[in-house]
């Protein structure tokens, strides 16, 4: 018999920036997407007594824990409530005010979520829970991130580097997206074995959080799930952030870029150098660029054209 404690953790990034189109339209939205999100935590929570839980709103300013946070203030019980579920509602509520309060005091209400960034201190966070776990504890965890804002293609390397480390340390990531279907994230989800859903109603979003999102991973392949959506691979440029299919990559340091640049702006290398070729006859000067043209493909079949640039 086994003595090893399976503990499943879920990770909810929710995205409450109040720029977000269906926001703008109609407020309500948010506080129905918070009341959907804090029950299918709970329903997390009540599959096990091992089950762990965090979530992260995140604005366009930064992002902050809103369970567990570090400083918990005194909670009435509600009779006919589970003691856990009631801190779990009201924390998020409290701390989810004190955001909101934050973003309508003195900064200016634009700009895109920083998406990248709370999924960073979501994996920062595992990499914690995996350091201080007991002996004999095996650690699950899955991010969920629940958002309706645009793609941001100018967070293009952070998402790379947030994916293939989430594929290292064994994490799936989620996506339930309320509004846009989200080329970035949509590959996340490919790279690390998540689902990505584009929710179809949003008046269904409780239904669909429960039935797709809330099975473990290892019973999701018995389940008839939505079928996967067609990943879009293509790679932002550099130069303008703007998602591209044929583009110029650095050979020193594989940066992209949509149109040829004589230095590449991110290592500062001069593409352009001059060779000297010597034979009996004559002498011939060459100049060699180090940016290639390439086909951008899945990022593990990426394929260079052999046709670095000489001229005479």
């Amino acid at each position: 018999m086994s003595n090893e404690i399976d503990t499943s953790l879920l990770i909810i990034v929710l995205d409450v920036n109040p720029v977000q189109r269906i926001v703008k339209q109609e407020t309500r939205i948010l506080t129905q997407c918070l009341d959907s999100t804090i029950v299918f935590a709970n329903a997390h929570l009540m599959q096990s007594s091992n089950n762990q839980l965090a979530v992260l709103a995140c604005y366009s300013h930064g992002a902050k824990f809103l369970y567990p946070c570090e400083k918990s203030s005194e909670i009435r019980q509600i009779d006919g409530q589970y003691e856990k579920f009631t801190m779990v509602e009201r924390t998020i509520r409290q701390q989810l005010q004190q955001v909101i309060n934050e973003i309508s005091l003195d900064k200016p209400l634009n700009g895109e979520s920083l998406m990248s960034g709370a999924l960073t201190m979501a994996l920062c966070y595992v990499a914690r829970l995996e350091r201080e776990k007991v002996a004999g504890e095996k650690l699950h965890s899955r991010m969920l991130v629940i958002t309706a804002s645009n793609d941001s293609a100018i967070q293009y390397m952070n998402y790379m580097n947030i994916f293939f480390t989430a594929q290292k340390m064994g994490i799936i990531l989620d996506v339930c997206s309320l509004d846009q279907d989200l080329t970035l994230l949509q590959q996340g989800c490919d790279i690390t074995g998540g689902i990505y859903l584009k929710v179809p109603q949003l008046s269904g979003l409780l239904q669909y959080l429960l039935w797709i999102f809330l099975p473990d991973p290892n019973v999701r392949s018995k389940l008839v799930l939505p079928p996967p959506v067609k990943v879009d691979y293509r790679a932002a440029c550099f130069c303008h952030q703007e998602l591209i299919d044929i583009g110029y990559v650095c050979s020193i340091c594989l940066s992209i870029f949509c149109k040829f640049s004589p230095i590449c702006t991110t290592c500062h290398i001069q593409n352009a150098r001059t060779y000297t070729y010597e034979n009996e006859e004559k002498e011939k000067e060459y100049r060699y660029s180090s940016l290639k043209l390439v086909i951008i493909l899945p990022i593990d079949r990426i394929f260079y054209l052999n046709i670095s640039i000489f001229s005479p």
